[in-house]
């Protein structure tokens, strides 16, 4: 697949991909669909900077070899240039 049908078929939340060419094992990408997250329950000084709700837009992340999660991953030129894009059940 290409990059832009890999967005397409990920963006809707239900559907999570990687590239063949990527070296980590377990390694993919999904959709965080937004969220608010209550006043109530952000911590100080988060709630004295927002005085309000904390709206969270959709964003991609990526789960890296390491296990550890990159909150708004960015695609590279190569990334969005690969056609070795596959899905992956969720």
């Amino acid at each position: 697949m290409n990059f832009g049908e890999t967005i397409e078929a990920v963006k809707n939340g239900d559907k999570r991909a990687c590239r063949s060419g990527w070296n980590g094992k377990k390694m993919f990408i999904y959709v965080e669909k937004g969220k608010t997250i209550p006043f109530k329950v952000l911590r100080d000084p988060i709630r004295t900077w927002l005085g309000g709700d904390m709206i969270v837009l959709p964003h991609f992340n990526m789960r890296t070899a390491q296990g550890t999660i990159v909150v708004g991953w960015l695609a590279s030129q190569t990334d969005m240039l690969a056609t070795d894009w596959q899905l992956i059940d969720s």
